[in-house]
């Protein structure tokens, strides 16, 4: 790409202390514009602005908008490198078919985000478990009202430094299994990242911490017993020795995280299942202490253990509420391979520079 770079001429400063998700964000942005016309165009780094948008830009009144999420980091010798961009690229390429917008293709997709990497490298924090997300995301801004697919978007990449996900750090968290709301239902758009489906789980969320619990444990659309997710992570649980996980079907985000913990334990000769489970069979295991650890997967947080899970009045706890051994070795090795201060057997490092 011919990507046309306009530096900010004022810079910020750059946050010190606790770095809270999502809060704190570096100078610049990359933008491109697609239309039916030119296809992908005028590619630019610009300086991290507001930005204007009509009141009848089809995203807002139809929701064509997609996103990403992945992560930089920072090494030992000052290396940078990205973890298993090409999945996000791929699940971007497979959201947006979906909702009926044009792909970015992958290299595409890398390329953008090295280049402002590069750009904003001062601003990647060196902190334990500190890193710079990254936020790739695609919205319609075509003017005017009518239901159907748009002929202009806007393709945004911004960065921010952040720390923990959660305050608790890693430690467990507390579940409320939600039996009202749903998330996804097959042939929707459950795998789908979307703005949307995070909308529609935000009831869902209201509720649980009303009850003092951290995140939302879903369960299908359709007969509401099967466990899917636990709000924006994939979620799994150590039933004696054998890891057990929702499939991935349709309704259940295909996690990078999730994959790259599954493959991990694998190889740790743990045995796997990605099936469907009912919420009654999980918390049988937990009432016969068979549930011995779970945790959520995601981007954001890397790993969540799970302490307490509470469905239609019965609380079950988890390894006396302690995060479990399995889990923070899954954690260790993990943050290891992002952080390169461990071998990458998988190559699932991506080097900026």
């Amino acid at each position: 790409m011919n990507i046309k770079i306009n530096k900010s001429k004022t810079l910020k400063d750059k946050p010190k202390g606790n770095l809270q998700f999502g809060k704190y964000f570096t100078d610049h942005m990359f933008v491109m514009d697609w239309s039916k016309e030119k296809g992908w165009h005028d590619a630019r780094i610009e300086p991290y602005a507001p930005m204007t948008i009509d009141p009848v830009a089809m995203v807002l009144h139809y929701a064509q908008e997609t996103f990403e999420g992945l992560k930089a980091y920072k090494a030992k010798d000052n290396s940078v490198y990205l973890f298993r961009p090409y999945m996000n690229a791929k699940r971007f390429i497979n959201s947006n078919k979906r909702m009926c917008m044009p792909e970015v293709p992958e290299d595409m997709f890398v390329e953008a985000i090295k280049e402002i990497v590069k750009l904003e490298e001062d601003w990647i924090p060196t902190g334990e478990g500190e890193s710079l997300y990254i936020r790739p995301f695609m919205y319609a801004n075509e003017i005017g009202l009518g239901v159907d697919e748009a002929n202009s978007y806007r393709f945004m990449i911004v960065l921010s430094p952040v720390g923990a996900y959660y305050p608790e750090g890693v430690n467990p968290i507390k579940i409320y299994v939600e039996d009202e709301y749903t998330r996804a239902t097959v042939g929707g758009t459950g795998f789908v990242k979307c703005g949307g489906n995070y909308a529609g789980s935000l009831a869902g969320q209201v509720k649980a911490k009303k009850l003092g619990y951290s995140q939302v444990l879903w369960l299908d659309g359709v007969h509401r017993k099967y466990v899917e997710e636990v709000g924006s992570m994939n979620v799994m649980f150590l039933i004696e020795d054998t890891i057990v996980t929702a499939p991935i079907e349709g309704t259940v985000l295909p996690g990078v995280t999730r994959d790259s913990i599954l493959q991990i334990a694998k190889d740790w000769g743990y045995k796997v299942e990605e099936r469907h489970m009912e919420i009654e069979e999980l918390m049988e295991y937990g009432r016969k202490g068979l549930l011995k650890e779970a945790w959520g997967t995601g981007t954001a947080a890397v790993i969540s253990p799970i302490g307490e899970l509470y469905y239609k009045g019965e609380k079950i706890e988890i390894n006396n509420f302690k995060t479990g051994e399995l889990t923070q070795n899954l954690y260790n090795t993990l943050t290891a391979i992002q952080w390169g201060n461990k071998e990458d057997l998988y190559n699932w490092r991506e080097k900026v520079k």
